[in-house]
């Protein structure tokens, strides 16, 4: 087997450690058992993350990145606000229905993490706020800010609710999708 060069080591224990902890939690999965998936030395390991709550941190804010990604070509998209909003909800469907989805990772970490000046809740606080200020944004676009910063955070908890609805087998997307339009409306009509 090649050597890693140090930066893909560092990336590639990042990406092992999130497919454990999505299958078996955070706390249940162990140091040893990420250093021996990975297949790196415990120096290693320790010299790109001294603690585990740095490695947690450090795969919340990777799993964080590759969904704001996505947003960010949303963003730059020419499309109603409405259309943009229908299509978050549309990742989330795809997502649900993925042979990889377990879950909301972010839900997982805060239920093991409940302590807000923990460092692994507030990088969950970050990627929900992010989400909410990122919709906020959409429709600031077609409201007033007041209205969006209600109706986003609204949208947020139907996000919510349809992901742990779809974890417990349970689709609730379209009626996620239905009551957003619904919200927007009424934020809309409210101005």
């Amino acid at each position: 087997m090649t050597p890693l060069p140090k930066k893909d080591k560092r990336h590639h224990v990042v990406e092992t450690a999130y497919a454990l902890f999505k299958r078996a939690g955070f706390h249940a999965t162990g140091i040893d058992r990420i250093i021996a998936e990975a297949d790196v030395a415990k120096m290693t390991m320790y010299r790109h993350f001294p603690s585990k709550d740095e490695l947690i941190v450090e795969v919340l804010d990777y799993r964080a990145r590759r969904f704001e990604r996505q947003l960010d070509q949303l963003a730059r998209e020419v499309t109603p606000p409405e259309r943009k909003i229908a299509r978050i909800f549309d990742w989330h469907e795809r997502w649900f229905s993925s042979p990889d989805f377990h879950g909301c990772l972010f839900a997982h970490a805060l239920a093991e993490f409940g302590d807000p000046s923990h460092p692994v809740f507030q990088a969950v606080a970050r990627q929900k706020n992010g989400l909410k200020r990122r919709m906020q944004a959409i429709l600031e676009e077609m409201m007033p800010p007041r209205q969006a910063e209600g109706a986003a955070a609204a949208l947020l908890m139907l996000i919510e609710g349809a992901t742990l609805m779809a974890q417990m087998g349970q689709p609730a997307i379209d009626s996620a999708r239905k009551a957003a339009g619904a919200i927007i409306a009424s934020a809309r009509t409210a101005q």
